[in-house]
Parts: structure tokens; sequence; C-alpha cells
């Protein structure tokens, strides 16, 4: 386990997955520690895909793979690269064992970076390989409920901008990029075995631009936001008040916790990809959402959660 701190943030990040484990401020654990009764896993990244495959299998090159959900990186043990003054990097390339399931040569490098009251969150993903590489990447971090009652319906809030135009012509939507609040929300659900009900778009308009959260918001699983509809999801108090937030330029957003549980927290998460549309049967390379490098490219992806 790394250990790093700025004097206004600490935090720690396990070699296994390159998972983030805590972040601290003023004593405070805002990080969800990963009780099993409820949820095992920290923040975990997604790799090579994010979700589900229908009927947990791939096709590629005319050949079959099997997967499981989130792939097979969150449960890997990375190389620590670097730990120097705020910034941890690990490293995890494509070997035997990973080239059975994934016939792809990658190198996945995962850092955190600490400024201020921001964790950096940084992604690289390179393909190593003489073909088109095709994959996905995303996050999973979970956090409390801020003032969490479990014996009271109410949870707190969601907010919601987006990045003005002139932000994203400009090639980022950082944690600083001056947003406009979203009014209205639309989102698709999870139809069945884990996979997307792409047919039927749920609209919701924000009153005061806020979503309530309560016991049953996830009653269906994860609400997926997609094309790029926010950059920015503030987490709030019962009371109103701004606990945190995640700032990102991936074109969706998975917001999750455990359906019927009753569960002290929530994750927000950015994704580079999703789950397979229910029914899929395609190649790889016209899965929804899929990202592709051709041979030697490399992509560098990034999102900042900022406490407040």
């Amino acid at each position: 386990m790394e250990n790093l701190s700025n004097g206004t943030l600490s935090i720690e990040v396990s070699g296994h997955g390159a998972e983030l484990c805590s972040i601290r401020k003023n004593g405070i654990e805002y990080l969800w520690q990963a009780d099993p009764e409820y949820w095992k896993r920290h923040s975990p990244v997604l790799f090579p895909i994010v979700g589900s495959l229908w009927n947990g299998v791939y096709r590629y090159g005319g050949k079959e793979y099997a997967m499981s959900q989130h792939g097979f990186a969150r449960d890997m043990d990375f190389r620590l690269l670097e730990k120097a003054g705020n910034e941890v990097r690990y490293r995890l390339e494509a070997d035997d064992a990973t080239l059975s399931g994934y016939p792809f040569r990658f190198v996945l490098e995962i850092g955190y970076r600490l400024e201020d009251n921001k964790v950096h969150v940084l992604w690289t993903v390179h393909n190593a390989d003489s073909t088109t590489m095709y994959y996905q990447i995303g996050a999973h971090p979970a956090f409390y409920y801020p003032d969490f009652a479990p014996a009271t319906g109410h949870r707190g809030y969601f907010s919601f901008g987006k990045a003005q135009d002139t932000v994203l012509q400009k090639g980022g939507a950082g944690p600083d990029a001056a947003m406009e609040p979203v009014k209205e929300l639309e989102y698709i659900l999870i139809k069945e075995k884990g996979c997307a009900d792409t047919q039927t778009v749920y609209r919701r308009h924000l009153e005061d631009g806020m979503l309530p959260i309560d016991t049953h918001i996830f009653d269906r699983d994860a609400l997926i936001l997609e094309n790029g509809l926010v950059n920015r999801v503030t987490l709030h108090a019962p009371s109103g008040k701004p606990w945190l937030a995640l700032t990102f330029d991936a074109p969706e957003v998975g917001l999750w916790s455990p359906p019927f549980r009753n569960a002290p927290f929530v994750c927000i998460e950015p994704w580079y990809g999703r789950c397979d549309r229910a029914g899929f049967t395609g190649d790889i390379s016209g899965r929804d959402w899929i990202q592709s490098l051709e041979a030697g490219e490399s992509a560098r992806m990034s999102y900042t959660i900022e406490i407040f």
C-alpha cells in the first residue's frame, strides 16, 4: 500500500488493481472501505471492458472469448513505476494469462496525483500489438453518503454540470473548467443479464438543478448517462451542502448503489464504454462505445475527484 499526503488530503493506493483505497480530509474518510456485506471494493479500474458482455462472451477474429464483468485489471497486481512528491504510478502489461482471454498486447498505466483538495486519476492505454486494439476503460469509485441516516429514506442530492463548448473545443473539462448547470437528465437502465436497454430513454427535469437520492433510486440498477451529457457530478448532503464532485471528459457516467440494500455509499463512475446492449452478438469492434488504438498508439484519459 502506498500513501500520499499534501497537507489537505491523504490517500492510499494498493498495487492490487492499482486501486485507490482511501481518501481522507480532516480525519474524515470519503471513500467506501469495502465492507463485503455490501460491496467488497473501493474504487476498481475497469479494463479492458466496462460492465457485462451479453451471455458473458465477446467475439473477435471469428473466435469467441469469455470475460467476466468489468474485465480483469481490477484483480491483477500492477508494478509500481514511480512514487515521487504528490504522485504515484503503476503499470500492467499483457502476459500469457491475459492473452488467452484478451488477444491484444497492451500496456496500462494508472496514476494518482494530489493537488490541493483534488485527486487527479490518470490513465494511459498503449497498444503494443501490430493490429488494431479494442478496449474500454472506466472508473468505479464508491463514496460514503454524507450524514448517512439508515432509518430515513433521504440520502442527499446529485447536481450536474456540462462543460461549455469552448472548453471542450480546447480538449478538456478539468476540475476548474467553466460549467453550465444541467436542468434535464436523460439516462438509460440495465435490462437483463447486466446489459443495457438502449431503446428506452428516461427523462427527468431537475428541480433547482438537483436530483434527490432516495433508497429506491437504484432499484433497477445503475443510471447510465450517455453522449457526454454531463462533465461534472456533485454529491450533496441531505442539507444541500456540496460534499464532493467528479469532473471528467468521459462520454458516459454511471450512478450506482446496490439495489434494495440500503447501502451507506454511492458510486459515481466515469466510463469510456459500457456494458453491451441487450442481445448484442456482434464483433467486439461493433460494441457500443468501444475504444480503439492502432498499432503503437497510446491514449491518455483522466478524471478528478474534488473534496469540499
